[in-house]
């Protein structure tokens, strides 16, 4: 098939006969599809089913540093699941703080706490004129839509195969201190799956903010989430390399289990500097008298170490292989060389970045929601939902099951193909 871009109006009316016809019979199924978040199927979660006999009533229930995981205290969290989330981290056990079941929440209550009581005594950012974020686009929604709660401006910054245009980094930074953060997804990037190269870790490090209270929200939330055990993303530890560039409280790292063990019942952790983790303290005694040690607890005997974190990763990527596998041939088999589309291939985390041509992603989600297939809102990779071209589409293929990918492939593929070709017969008048 010739690109359609090449097509005359005559072939594409007729090929667009052809299709509506295939998407009609699809749509006459009455099918009820979802590829809209990034979802653990069923068969994931199964996985961790042992987390729930890990601990017994006749469980000791004292961790390896004394502490009854019953009772109050222990503001950091036990030694041991500081030791595993730190690993997961790659930084030290003192660099870790343990939270909740979410990271995202602890993100949350960061920007919270910069908003009413700054970072480390500077000026609380709700007392400025103006804050600024930088949010690498595409990127993840809820991301951004944590910094438009909060009223916070925010800048599009292009993601580049290496990760954020660093140039365009480093000079808005260096000349606005009203520029407070960037938000990060370093490896395997929600929704485009790139992994941010040595060198942008390093030009990260070596960053000169004119905002002294300027940090990077670091959210490695794909740290260990490789769908292939011989081609694996790896990428430079951040925290280290500010601390070889003599910019320690830079950078905020965010981590979970959240789609290691079970996604609403998880831990998470904050590495950061010294400097950081103490200002986080001062605000987390007035919160809390100590996050849950029973799931700390639970974790750590469940999974023991990293190595069984790594076990239990191969068989995650065992489920989402096949599953990410399925989407790319349907897509390089239904619109390999018609120029209407280009999509990510990505060796991890959970999602495949398509773009589709200038215009078209808005029509193409509702077209596929005509016949059954929810997709993320088209422009939700980008700041206040506005994609300014209107091309990026996420697509999510973890929670169906591979027939239910095959049919929501194919309803993709078609609703692209005919949106495309509206473009195309509009163009030519």
């Amino acid at each position: 098939m010739k690109p359609y871009s090449q097509l005359k109006k005559e072939e594409l009316s007729a090929l667009k006969g052809k299709l509506e016809k295939q998407f009609e019979e699809i749509k006459g199924k009455g099918l009820k599809l979802d590829m809209s978040r990034g979802k653990p199927a069923q068969a994931q979660l199964d996985l961790s089913k042992g987390l729930m006999d890990v601990l017994t009533g006749d469980s000791d229930l004292v961790s390896s540093d004394g502490v009854d995981c019953r009772n109050y205290g222990v503001l950091d969290g036990i030694f041991d699941a500081r030791k595993l989330l730190a690993d997961m981290s790659e930084v030290p056990e003192r660099s870790v703080i343990i939270y909740g079941n979410s990271s995202l929440n602890v993100m949350f209550d960061t920007i919270s706490r910069a908003m009413t009581h700054g970072f480390m005594g500077n000026t609380p950012w709700s007392k400025l004129k103006k804050v600024k974020f930088l949010c690498p686009v595409p990127g993840y929604d809820r991301h951004f839509a944590i910094t438009e709660f909060f009223g916070i401006e925010m800048i599009n910054v292009p993601l580049l195969e290496t990760g954020p245009d660093m140039d365009m980094v480093e000079k808005l930074v260096a000349g606005d201190a009203a520029i407070k953060g960037i938000w990060c997804v370093p490896k395997y990037s929600n929704p485009t799956g790139i992994s941010y190269s040595d060198e942008t870790v390093r030009r990260f490090a070596h960053l000169k903010p004119a905002a002294k209270d300027f940090r990077i929200f670091w959210d490695n939330a794909y740290s260990i989430h490789h769908l292939y055990d011989d081609r694996k993303d790896v990428i430079l530890e951040l925290l280290n390399e500010c601390i070889k560039a003599d910019n320690p409280d830079i950078v905020l790292k965010f981590i979970s289990t959240s789609k290691v063990s079970f996604p609403g019942s998880g831990i998470a952790a904050l590495a950061a500097s010294r400097g950081n983790l103490a200002d986080a303290r001062r605000y987390m005694k007035f919160q809390t008298i100590g996050h849950d040690k029973l799931n700390q607890l639970r974790h750590v005997r469940f999974f023991g170490d990293m190595q069984g974190m790594y076990k239990q990763m191969k068989k995650h990527a065992a489920i989402l292989r096949p599953k990410f596998e399925k989407v790319h041939e349907v897509l390089e088999r239904e619109l390999g060389g018609l120029e209407i589309g280009t999509w990510t291939k990505p060796l991890g985390g959970y999602f495949i970045s398509f773009d589709s041509l200038d215009g078209c992603a808005k029509a193409i989600v509702a077209k596929a929601k005509e016949a059954g297939l929810i997709m993320t809102e088209a422009g939700a990779t980008y700041p206040y939902g506005k994609d300014p071209k209107d091309s990026n589409i996420r697509i999510a293929p973890s929670f169906p099951t591979i027939e239910e990918l095959e049919l929501a492939s194919e309803i993709l593929v078609l609703s692209v193909k005919l949106v495309s070709i509206e473009k195309y017969l509009k163009k030519q008048g």
